[in-house]
């Protein structure tokens, strides 16, 4: 074997190895792509509705009027003569589906959203925002839905909580004429099926009183 043809075969072993390499390199790269890429789907929110918590079943609507205090007259010993003071809290129902990014595309089961969470905040149109003082604090929920590939799942959460209307400033309403308007924002969080997370996020008008005096 000559020297010239030793000197290919080292070159074609090298240029073997480093093909192999890329290879390698490549299959790696793609599978960090699946988990860390951004999903190829996103969630869009069909309603936010809300009811009134209270002794009788609320009507839902786009604006909630939420009463920081209701008079319950049933069971006993609450009457008519006699009710007792009580705070309910107040409910949330969204309607969510999921759209493809690349409208060309049709969902799969893979873009499958599963909703595991969500954040409730509040916020006024003034600007005066702080937690505890100007509107209620901030919380989060678990809420448990898969948003199919196609069509829509509704979720029902709580939007207001009771603990919140024992605190201020919604406390301070039950012995005051005062209509405290804020705006709601609920961020759901999920994931779908191949890891990814996604979120979305819709608002709702909230108007907290003592509506029943």
């Amino acid at each position: 074997m000559t020297q010239g043809m030793i000197g290919m075969r080292t070159v074609r072993q090298r240029f073997t190895l480093a093909a192999l390499a890329a290879v390698v390199a490549a299959t790696a790269s793609c599978g960090d792509v699946v988990r860390n890429d951004h999903a190829s789907a996103i969630l869009l929110i069909d309603s936010l509705t809300a009811t009134a918590g209270g002794p009788t079943v609320g009507i839902s609507g786009s604006i909630l009027n939420s009463d920081v205090l209701s008079q319950v007259t049933t069971p006993a010993p609450c009457t008519a003569a006699a009710p007792c003071p009580t705070v309910f809290n107040d409910v949330g129902t969204v309607a969510l589906r999921l759209a493809m990014k690349n409208y060309l595309v049709s969902p799969s089961f893979n873009n499958e959203i599963t909703i595991t969470r969500y954040h409730v905040s509040y916020r006024r149109a003034d600007g005066r925002n702080t937690q505890g003082v100007d509107v209620p604090y901030a919380f989060d929920g678990a809420a448990t839905a898969t948003v199919p590939a196609t069509g829509n799942v509704s979720i029902g959460f709580e939007l207001v909580r009771a603990v919140a209307k024992e605190e201020a400033p919604l406390r301070q309403l039950v012995n005051s004429p005062t209509i405290l308007s804020v705006i709601a924002d609920v961020t759901f969080y999920g994931r779908d099926r191949v890891g990814n997370d996604v979120s979305v996020t819709g608002s709702i008008t909230i108007e907290f009183a003592n509506f029943g005096g």
